[in-house]
């Protein structure tokens, strides 16, 4: 049973000098405790995959039936719901956490930011976000859900981003991974702006095209900062021998990852926007990189 406090409000004031001045916080997020949680996701973290052969599975059949319809399914409204309960999950998300990365940046600078995981062991807000973040990466799998019964086009990149971040968030959540800081306040931010356009565009808003080139170009400058600091924490540890709370199997993870993603997205955004080919950009292609 839900307490009823549960939800309210209280006046906060950080104890450790690590932990920004929130002027409130929530009782779930002050009284979160990440030690369980990290616990259980050492145990289960390879259950990502059995979640990306479900996924994998679903596309195969799913693409099969929908082939014997005669039409796809319509699906606006929950499409929009979907899209609006993404977008202000992420708009939270993003309002919650960034104090701590603009406290930690502006008081102990760029090295504690990417090499000390005070935001996931010191401070509840953060801590409890981030691990919501991580926990989100299942069903947003149900993006693909709507691109497959509506019949749209799905390219590789979106299913293998899907797949890719699932594993990998959980691969890092089981490490405390310290480098996860940008990772998820990155995502949090860029997602905020995606499902609103989204949201609105399923509603049939029509959007000017610069501003679905600068949502995909956040998606861009998101991989090049994700490579940088991943490049920077691989080089406090291998080349300067100090320390970085992120393991050497996760920092090639992520510059895989992180590369592969730039490449990606910079192909896509150069082949749907400066094509030689007359094309109309719609949330058709915009949604193919979710």
């Amino acid at each position: 049973m839900i307490k009823m406090d549960t939800f309210r409000m209280i006046p906060f004031e950080a104890t450790n000098p690590l932990s920004p001045n929130y002027s409130y916080v929530f009782n779930f997020e002050n009284e979160f405790r990440y030690h369980k949680r990290v616990a259980w996701m050492r145990e289960h973290w390879t259950d990502s995959f059995y979640w990306t052969i479900i996924y994998l599975s679903f596309i195969f059949f799913g693409r099969i039936y929908m082939e014997s319809r005669p039409k796809p399914f319509r699906l606006k409204w929950p499409l929009i719901l979907w899209n609006l309960m993404l977008a202000t999950f992420s708009i939270m998300g993003t309002i919650r956490v960034w104090p701590e990365m603009m406290h930690v940046l502006r008081n102990y600078g760029f090295y504690h930011s990417v090499c000390s995981n005070s935001y996931h062991r010191e401070v509840p807000i953060s801590s409890f976000w981030t691990y919501l973040f991580v926990l989100s990466k299942v069903p947003e799998l149900v993006d693909t859900v709507f691109v497959v019964l509506r019949r749209q086009k799905l390219i590789f990149l979106h299913w293998y981003h899907h797949t890719t971040v699932l594993i990998f968030t959980w691969y890092c959540y089981a490490d405390e991974t310290s480098v996860a800081r940008w990772y998820v306040y990155m995502n949090y931010s860029v997602h905020a702006m995606m499902y609103s356009y989204y949201a609105i565009r399923a509603a049939g808003i029509r959007l000017p095209k610069p501003l679905a080139m600068s949502i995909t170009m956040s998606q861009i400058v998101q991989m090049i900062i994700g490579a940088i600091v991943t490049f920077y924490a691989y080089y406090v540890r291998q080349i300067k021998g100090q320390q970085c709370s992120i393991s050497f199997d996760r920092l090639y993870a992520g510059l895989a990852i992180y590369i592969s993603y730039l490449m990606l997205f910079a192909n896509f955004f150069i082949k749907s926007y400066f094509s030689s080919k007359p094309k109309t950009i719609t949330n058709v292609d915009i949604k193919k990189t979710q």
